[in-house]
């Protein structure tokens, strides 16, 4: 059999759409500056699916500081691999800044989020460790987890009971495998927005004995007093042994890093396979990050903005009776029922007659039946977008218990 007749015959759950989503639900593009109104097929959409909360994507100081980069070095600096021959200045200064905005001793920059966390999973368990995980992790921990060849035992999400159990079964393992356990969670969860529980969770090192790694990429800039995070919100910033970020939330960039004690730090410094043998980042984003950071620092209105904008939202939500679940995050999910064709019409209908652009989920990724819109305000938004996103929504969810998106399959477009 020809390895590839198998892929053509099956294009997978999401795939097999593609035909008729491709271009409109699936890979669209929106066009113009970005930020809260964009152009979507010739047409200006007020946009809720993008990751720039903060709005850095275009601030001024932000464009200028990438554009002198870019045109000061290019995107080829530094070449090679950084253990090789592609460490700078500003990558270590990134790293210090870094560290000194988390609380933690070290740092060491990830070319990317989702490479960058799988590989750090891997260098840090062998097959005698046991990875103890929330169930609702995201996608990229999975995959590290896929590359761990020892046990992992998965507990119910934000279930800290459950939790106690799993970790009593790792523990109990690890007697006699002579391995250790990581615990793996969220700050915040991109899909539901809530938190996830890491006070409670770090209360239990004084139960059992285990090391806490922390993805918080929606947290980075949004969460806590000064933006640190989700850990500094709940105050147990100390006790997150592993802390990841990502630059492509708040930093409005592309790029990941990880923080905390100097030794380990160092060590996966020196063994995660992500960054030892791939290029490093380019000079330009290296300092446009370095520009980022302290702008988050320095404007603390920023993320008050953004806030402003959440409330207003949510409140806005739930006061016209819509589920948004127990979002205590920016990320703000809108929870309804219906198939697939009718999720489509209804978001046909929010794009082209309400000029509403934001991304929604479907099957196979949540149960059948159910449909979720995910809306990420910024500090961008303004008052008009919030009233008339609510008052869009209010009239397609009518449309859609009155049962006027009932089709047999998805509209093309």
């Amino acid at each position: 059999m020809d390895i590839f007749e198998k892929l053509l015959k099956h294009m997978g759950p999401i795939g097999e759409h593609s035909e008729r989503a491709h271009g409109y639900f699936a890979f669209p593009k929106l066009e113009g500056e970005i930020g809260p109104r964009m152009q979507f097929r010739g047409n200006e959409k007020i946009v809720w699916s993008l990751n720039n909360y903060l709005g850095l994507a275009n601030h001024p100081e932000v464009r200028a500081t990438d554009a002198k980069a870019a045109a000061d070095y290019g995107l080829a600096t530094p070449m090679g691999a950084r253990m090789m021959s592609g460490n700078t200045n500003y990558h270590e200064q990134l790293e210090k800044e870094l560290s000194d905005y988390m609380g933690k001793e070290d740092t060491t920059l990830l070319n990317y989020g989702y490479q960058g966390i799988m590989s750090a999973i891997d260098a840090i368990c062998n097959r005698r460790d046991v990875i103890v995980y929330d169930a609702e992790c995201h996608a990229s921990i999975i995959d590290g987890l896929r590359l761990h060849q020892g046990h992992r035992y998965v507990f119910k999400h934000n279930d800290i009971e459950d939790l106690e159990k799993q970790l009593r079964r790792a523990t109990e393992y690890i007697k006699t495998s002579g391995g250790g356990i990581l615990v793996v969670t969220e700050g915040v969860f991109g899909m539901a927005g809530d938190q996830g529980k890491l006070k409670e969770i770090a209360a239990l090192k004084d139960n059992f004995e285990f090391r806490l790694l922390v993805d918080d990429a929606h947290g980075f800039g949004t969460m806590g007093k000064t933006g640190a995070g989700t850990g500094e919100e709940q105050g147990v910033q100390d006790k997150i042994d592993l802390l990841f970020n990502t630059f492509a939330k708040s930093g409005a960039s592309i790029g990941a890093f990880m923080s905390g004690d100097k030794a380990i730090i160092n060590y996966l410094r020196y063994n995660m396979r992500s960054q030892i043998f791939a290029k490093s980042i380019p000079l330009p984003l290296v300092i446009g990050h370095l520009k980022r950071v302290q702008l988050m620092r320095a404007h603390p209105e920023m993320k008050a903005k953004l806030w402003s904008n959440v409330n207003k939202l949510q409140k806005g939500l739930r006061d016209r009776g819509f589920n948004i679940g127990s979002t205590n995050s920016p990320v703000t999910p809108i929870y309804l029922e219906g198939d697939i064709p009718e999720a489509t019409a209804m978001c046909l209908d929010l794009r082209e007659n309400y000029n509403i652009f934001c991304s929604i989920v479907v099957y196979p990724v949540i149960p059948k039946g159910q449909i979720i819109y995910r809306l990420i305000p910024t500090a961008a938004h303004n008052d008009e977008d919030i009233e008339l996103t609510l008052k869009a929504f209010t009239e397609t969810k009518a449309k859609l218990d009155a049962k006027a998106y009932a089709v047999a399959e998805i509209p093309v477009v």
